[in-house]
């Protein structure tokens, strides 16, 4: 049988196109995935960068109270503090409520002591800017030439003669032969020789005083170890509340040392270099006491927090005057207690006490 030979060029022609086909179909997928990938990757970095600024905004608002909080804290350290001494008691509570009407440029640290004296130590020393402290101390202080000047009163009255119950004593007339407690060098040590002096008694030689300490004197009468004590609130209510104690008189006599109590000093130092802050404590402590004079309940309810108990307080308030104006009384009087602790001794030598005030901030106040 004759064979016939392929022929193959038709064959390759078409394989040839086929292969052609076949590459241009590849290069076409391939476009397609590639432009595919390449929006996706688009909206990848759409959403990344949209997130990255969303990100950026919360950052941002999250900074902004971090931001707020570092203000205010770099306000309040550069706020000036001011050191304040005081006792813990009801009739000189004033400075712990400064912090509540002081110039906000300034805060307020309340540093309560038991000793007028070590008070006015620290003032001298420089650990306080403005100290309370008796009118005994303040004059004692600027008898011995101590740089000192009363700015403020801080509290009138306060003081009592108190005779024990079953002690036969009626009037000051018949503290003549009895035991009678006292505190040397305080305001009720003047007080208690005014009454002794205007009713003839001699305390040398008519009467027994001893030296018990204002903590003590309540128990002493008490016990019947005195017949009677002069002391300040709220030890003469505590003696009535509870039944040991009578009070025999308020010895406040307008022609001698009348109510005069406490004031706020302040030394001559800062007085010229530091004016603007004591004004501001001036001007706080001013406020605090109208504060205090119009709100009782705030008033008692800080000083129960110190120890004594609120229904006592308010008995005792009867005989408290929270204050803060001199006048020309109030220097007269002081004018007097100087000289009475002159005659007895406390001082030797009369201080200038008109030089000894600085109304200056109080005229600046009103």
């Amino acid at each position: 049988m004759k064979k016939h030979p392929i022929n193959r060029k038709p064959t390759f022609l078409l394989l040839t196109l086929l292969l052609t086909f076949s590459m241009l179909f590849a290069v076409g997928c391939q476009k397609a995935g590639t432009d595919n990938t390449s929006d996706t990757a688009n909206d990848s970095n759409t959403q990344q960068t949209t997130g990255t600024n969303t990100e950026n905004t919360a950052k941002s608002t999250e900074t902004s109270p971090e931001s707020s909080s570092e203000k205010t804290e770099t306000t309040a350290a550069d706020a000036t503090q001011l050191k304040v001494g005081t006792w813990k008691t009801a009739q000189t509570i004033q400075p712990f409520f400064y912090d509540q009407f002081i110039d906000k440029s300034s805060t307020v640290e309340v540093l309560p002591f038991t000793n007028p004296g070590d008070q006015k130590t620290a003032l001298l020393s420089g650990g306080l800017d403005m100290t309370g402290t008796t009118l005994v101390t303040a004059i004692t202080a600027a008898s011995n030439n101590e740089p000192i000047r009363i700015v403020t009163s801080l509290c009138n009255k306060c003081s009592a003669l108190v005779a024990g119950v079953d002690s036969g004593i009626e009037t000051e007339a018949d503290l003549k032969g009895k035991t009678i407690a006292y505190v040397p060098g305080t305001m009720h040590h003047a007080l208690l020789l005014d009454v002794l002096e205007r009713n003839g008694i001699d305390p040398e030689k008519d009467v027994e005083l001893v030296r018990i300490d204002f903590f003590d004197m309540g128990q002493a009468l008490a016990d019947g170890t005195i017949d009677a004590f002069c002391s300040g609130e709220p030890y003469p209510s505590e003696a009535v509340k509870n039944g040991y104690g009578k009070i025999l008189s308020y010895p406040y006599f307008d022609d001698s040392i009348g109510t005069i109590n406490a004031a706020m000093i302040v030394t001559e130092d800062t007085i010229k270099n530091r004016p603007e802050e004591v004004q501001k404590m001036v001007d706080a402590h001013i406020k605090a006491t109208q504060y205090l004079n119009e709100n009782q309940d705030a008033w008692l309810d800080k000083a129960e927090e110190f120890g004594t108990e609120k229904d006592l307080l308010k008995i005792s308030a009867e005989n408290i005057e929270l204050c803060w104006d001199i006048d020309d009384a109030f220097i007269q009087n002081t004018k007097n207690l100087a000289q009475k602790m002159l005659d007895l001794g406390i001082i030797t030598n009369m201080p200038d006490i008109d030089a000894m005030f600085d109304l200056t901030f109080l005229e600046n106040h009103k």
